[in-house]
Formats: structure tokens, C-alpha cells, sequence
């Protein structure tokens, strides 16, 4: 017989920490399942560039203030192309915002919400399976001293490893994305870069004294250039940006491989949140903040969820139906960023720089693509 439990959340990486920690003062058992080590979590090397959305969030969840010390405030957002002209500049004191959002390590972020006291039940297992049922859903897990099993109401799956395959739409953008931190000559005043370059979209994100690279390319040409010798990744790297004078350094290079994933449907009981729901190109730095309004919006359902309603086939579709506008403009923005960006077309470099400089120049489109960059398609 199968132990019971209210909600189970599989996946204990950021957002399947959050949801745990929204739905802490609910009147539910909630069971976290996180399934890698603790120590990889601690030495992940990606930077997150948080919306000031996903802080109100935090603030909320009460781990802001864990992050504030060490969070770089990104003040300006620079977006440009090289070999043609046209850029758009966005800036937080246009936006009427503090800040247009923050760079925080992955690793800090995660230790934040870890030992913020709000989370009771978490489990240190493997999850093999999670089996769908009209009146509970099944975890199945690896934990001593054999195979075990969690009967749960509700099953939020937020570990991307455990997607259905059958009901999932993936496209290959065919690209790996170097990741690094790197030192500039010039001070980068706490502004964020989007440089779309010949290559692909090439992200400078300030970070401390130093900025965090995000570079993607095709997939072979990733991996041979993060394997370059120092100086000639730098004088590579200076050609491509050139705004903050020489790069003098670079840290450890790692690729990752890039692609949009996205579930189109789970089954009863069970809902995707975060990289299990949608897993999208760094472009824009939108993944997690949306992953993150998928676990708040997730954990609001809940709460207001009448008695007896936990689970249900009308609770979850009344959770797709509220993220969709959300989710698949933010599926739909990278997505576009990409294809339109990652080509070196004549025409549709003079498109581009035409689209950047009209963009420029209309402060309440600048506003829009703010407003819902920061709070979402819905903000």
C-alpha cells in the first residue's frame, strides 16, 4: 500500500522549492522529492538574471533577503546586433522600478530557499515513475531499503528528466550555450547586454565587479571555441561584443545544449510546472521567471481551491487555462528571438535594425516589452 500524501512536488531544484514554500501555511501535506545531490547544486556555475517580478515573488516567500547582499541589480538592458545598425536601450528609471531585475548565482538562489525553514517533508530519493489515477496519483521512488511508492492527490511534476516524452513538443535550435565569467576593462555600470552577433545571441550580464557570459552558437563551434586557449576565447569574445573594452579574464567554460521543450498535456492529478512544463533558449533570460509565476499562480489554485476540489480535473484545467496567455507568450518570444536573430540575411538584418531602432523610439512600446518581461504576459 502506497503512503499517502496531499501534494507531492517532484523536483527539488528553485521552482519546485518555491511551491513547496507557497503552499507551507496551506492545511496540505506537502512531500518534496529532490533527486540530486545537494553538492551539485552548489558548485552549478549558471548565473539567473531574476525579473523584479520574480523578486516580489521571493520577497513574498520570504528568501529575498538572502539573495539582496549578493544580487547584482541590472539598472539598463542594452540590446543591439552586430554588423548592423539599430539598439534599444531600457532602463529601470524609465520603467518607474528600482531595478529591471538581479543576477544571482544558481547556487546561492537554491541555498536561499533550502534553508529557509518553510520546508517540512522533503525526500532524498530517485523518482522512477509517476503514475496518473482519477482519485490519486502515484510517485514511485527509489529509497531504502527497496522501490517505494507516495499516493498524492495532487502531483506537481517540476524535474524536466521526468517529462512524458509521448506529450511533449521539443525543437532542436541545433546551438550549446557557452557560459562563463569573464572580466571587462570598462566598468558595466549595471547594465545587462543582448548583443545578437553572427554566431547567436551573445548575453553579458553584470555580476559583482565582473559579468556572466551566456553565448550561444552552433552546437560544434560551442564546443571547439569554450575549448580555446585563454586568449584567443577573449580576443574571439572582443570581437563579437567590443563595448567594454577588453575582456582580461575568463573563468571556467561549460556548454550546455539548447532547445525548446514544452508539455502539451499531463494526465489526471498531475500538472507540469517550471523546466518540466517549458525549458526555453536563455535568450532573454525568461526561463526561470516564468517557471517561478508557473509555482506562485500553481500555489494560489491551491489556496483557493474549495474543499474536496485538490486534484481535480476542473482545478488543473483552470490552471492551464490562467498560464496559457503567460506561458506561450513567453514560448512564443524566445522562440521568435532565435530564429529571427540567429542568421545573417541581408534583408532581415535591415528588418531587424529597422525593428530595434522604431523600438527606441516609442518609449510606450519600450514600456510593454518591460512590463512583460517583468511580470509576464499577463502584467
Amino acid at each position: 500500500m502506497s503512503e499517502p500524501t496531499d501534494i507531492a512536488i517532484v523536483g527539488g531544484g528553485p521552482v519546485g522549492m518555491a511551491l513547496a514554500l507557497a503552499l507551507a501555511d496551506s492545511a496540505y501535506r506537502v512531500t518534496l522529492f529532490e533527486s540530486r545531490p545537494h553538492s551539485a547544486r552548489v558548485s552549478d556555475p549558471r548565473p539567473l538574471a531574476l525579473s523584479y517580478g520574480s523578486r516580489l515573488v521571493l520577497e513574498r516567500l520570504a528568501v529575498w533577503r538572502a539573495l539582496e547582499v549578493g544580487a547584482t541589480p541590472i539598472e539598463r538592458i542594452h540590446v543591439s546586433q552586430q554588423r548592423g545598425f539599430g539598439r534599444v536601450e531600457m532602463t529601470a528609471a524609465e520603467a518607474a522600478l528600482p531595478a529591471l531585475g538581479y543576477v544571482v548565482d544558481y547556487a546561492r538562489l537554491h541555498a536561499a530557499l533550502r534553508q529557509s525553514g518553510g520546508l517540512r517533508d522533503v525526500r532524498h530519493a530517485d523518482v522512477t515513475a509517476v503514475r496518473s489515477g482519477e482519485d490519486a496519483a502515484t510517485v514511485v521512488f527509489d529509497g531504502p531499503p527497496s522501490e517505494s511508492t507516495i499516493s498524492a492527490r495532487l502531483v506537481v511534476i517540476a524535474d524536466g528528466g521526468l517529462r512524458d516524452a509521448a506529450a511533449t513538443k521539443v525543437i532542436d535550435y541545433r546551438q550549446s550555450a557557452i557560459v562563463a565569467v569573464v572580466k571587462p576593462e570598462l566598468p558595466h555600470r549595471n547594465t545587462a547586454f543582448e548583443r545578437f552577433t553572427v554566431s547567436g545571441p551573445l548575453g553579458l550580464l553584470p555580476s559583482g565587479p565582473d559579468v556572466a557570459l551566456v553565448w550561444s552558437m552552433n552546437t560544434a563551434a560551442a564546443g571547439a571555441c569554450a575549448g580555446e586557449p585563454e586568449h584567443a576565447f577573449l580576443e574571439r569574445l572582443g570581437k563579437a561584443f567590443g563595448r567594454l573594452g577588453a575582456f582580461t579574464s575568463v573563468g571556467p567554460r561549460t556548454c550546455f545544449p539548447l532547445s525548446l521543450t514544452y508539455a502539451r498535456a499531463s494526465g489526471p492529478r498531475t500538472i507540469a510546472i517550471g523546466n518540466a512544463a517549458q525549458s526555453l533558449h536563455p535568450v532573454a533570460g525568461q526561463g526561470f521567471n516564468l517557471g517561478l509565476r508557473d509555482a506562485w499562480e500553481l500555489a494560489e489554485r491551491v489556496h483557493d481551491a474549495a474543499p474536496g476540489a485538490l486534484g481535480s480535473a476542473a482545478m488543473l484545467s483552470g490552471y492551464r487555462r490562467q498560464r496559457r496567455l503567460d506561458r506561450g507568450g513567453g514560448i512564443g518570444f524566445t522562440d521568435a528571438l532565435v530564429r529571427i536573430f540567429s542568421n545573417d540575411f541581408p534583408p532581415l538584418q535591415l528588418a531587424r535594425g529597422l525593428g530595434l531602432a522604431v523600438l527606441d523610439a516609442l518609449p510606450p512600446a519600450k514600456d510593454f516589452v518591460i512590463r512583460r518581461m517583468t511580470f509576464g504576459a499577463r502584467g
